[in-house]
C-alpha cells in the first residue's frame, strides 16, 4: 500500500445490506441515489448542489439541508482519489479500504440506494477492526454524524491501528497501559477531588490541548448553553467556533436530552456551528436521539463525547496543566 495522501471516514447507510454489498464487491457506497449526473466533472457547485435540491429538498425554500447533503456527495465524488483511505465505522468495529477507481454512477443500483460507487481495496484482508484499537482522536471522528468527513489529519493514526490489527502480539504492554490509564483516569473523573466548576476548567484544558484558541470559560452570569468556547485554526485560514456544555456525572444517570438542548440554545448564543455534549458519565439513548434530531433540524454537528472518550483524550493528548489553575 502507498503512502496515502487523503483520508475520509464515510457511513456506509445503516441498511445492513449496504456494508455487505460493498464488502462483497469490493466498493464503497454513498447514498442520494436518485440525484444523478454528479459524476460530470463539468459541474460546478452550484450545479451539482442544485441537482441535490432539485431531487431530495424541492419543498424547502432554501439550499441548507441540500448544501449539507451535497457536501458529503461532493467530498466523495470530487475530493476523495485513487490511493487515498476511507475509514467505515460499523458499530463496534471499522473497515479501512485504500481507493482504487473514480467516482461511478450505476442507474440499477437506483432503487437500493447503493448508485453512487467507488471501487476499493478492503486492507486487513477485508476483516474488520475493534474500535478500541484505534486512537481517541481517530474514534472520534468515526462518531461524527456527517456520511462523509475528512480526516487528513488522522493518516497516522489509521496507519498504526491497520499495523496493530495486523500484529501478532496484541494485545500490546502499550495497549494494556493506555488502557489502564484511560481507566483510572475514568474512575478519578467519576469519583476524584473534581467540582462541577473544576470539570469546566478540565474541559478547558483539553480544547487547548486539541489546538483551541481563545478558550474561555463563560460566566455563571452569561451562561446560556455554552460553559467553554474555542476558536479552532485549520491552516491559517479557516477558523471555526466550537460550543462545549460540560456535566460533571457519575456513571448514572446518563446525560438526558436537556443538556444537548442546553448545548443548541449556547451554540445558538455563541453563533457556532460546532458542539460538544462532555461527561464524565455515560450518554442516554434519549440524548443520542434528540441530538441527530437537532442536526437534522439545524445543520449543527454535536459530538458527545463520554466519559471513556474523555478520559481517552486526555491520556493521548495531555493536559496543558497551567489552565487548570488559571483565574477566571
Amino acid at each position: 500500500m502507498s503512502e496515502p495522501q487523503a483520508a475520509f471516514v464515510l457511513r456506509i447507510s445503516h441498511e445492513d445490506y449496504a456494508l455487505r454489498y460493498a464488502l462483497e464487491s469490493n466498493d464503497i457506497i454513498i447514498g442520494w441515489s436518485k440525484a444523478e449526473g454528479l459524476t460530470n466533472p463539468d459541474l460546478d457547485w452550484d450545479g451539482f448542489r442544485g441537482i441535490v435540491h432539485q431531487e431530495y429538498y424541492v419543498d424547502h425554500d432554501n439550499y441548507h439541508k441540500a448544501g449539507a447533503s451535497a457536501g458529503n456527495l461532493w467530498r466523495f465524488i470530487r475530493e476523495m482519489k485513487e490511493g487515498d483511505s476511507v475509514v467505515v465505522p460499523d458499530g463496534s468495529e471499522f473497515y479501512v479500504a485504500e481507493i482504487t477507481g473514480e467516482a461511478r454512477y450505476e442507474t440499477d443500483r437506483i432503487e437500493e440506494d447503493t448508485a453512487h460507487r467507488r471501487s476499493v481495496k478492503w486492507l486487513n484482508d477485508g476483516e474488520p477492526i475493534p474500535r478500541g484499537i484505534a486512537r481517541s482522536a481517530l474514534q472520534s471522528r468515526m462518531k461524527a454524524r456527517q456520511t462523509c468527513v475528512e480526516a487528513t489529519d488522522l493518516i497516522d493514526e489509521i496507519q498504526d491501528a491497520l499495523e496493530a490489527a495486523r500484529s501478532d502480539e496484541q494485545p500490546s504492554f502499550d495497549s494494556d497501559l493506555r488502557q489502564k490509564l484511560v481507566q483510572d483516569t475514568l474512575e478519578e473523573l467519576r469519583r476524584g477531588r473534581l467540582s462541577h466548576r473544576e470539570f469546566e476548567q478540565l474541559v478547558k484544558a483539553v480544547l487547548q490541548s486539541l489546538g483551541g484558541e481563545n478558550v474561555t470559560i463563560t460566566p455563571r452570569s452569561k451562561d446560556q448553553g455554552a460553559d467553554v468556547t474555542a476558536l479552532f485554526t485549520i491552516a491559517d485560514t479557516f477558523s471555526f467556533n466550537v460550543a462545549a456544555q460540560a456535566k460533571h456525572y457519575q456513571e448514572s444517570p446518563p446525560v438526558p436530552p436537556e443538556d444537548v438542548e442546553q448545548l443548541r440554545d449556547g451554540m445558538d448564543a455563541e453563533g457556532s456551528t460546532l458542539g460538544w455534549v462532555v461527561t464524565s458519565g455515560s450518554v442516554s439513548e434519549e440524548a443520542e436521539k434528540r441530538r441527530d434530531e437537532i442536526e437534522k433540524e439545524t445543520g449543527y454537528e454535536i459530538q458527545l463525547v463520554d466519559g471513556e472518550q474523555f478520559a481517552a483524550l486526555i491520556v493521548d493528548g495531555g493536559l496543558r496543566a497551567a489552565s487548570l489553575t488559571e483565574d477566571e
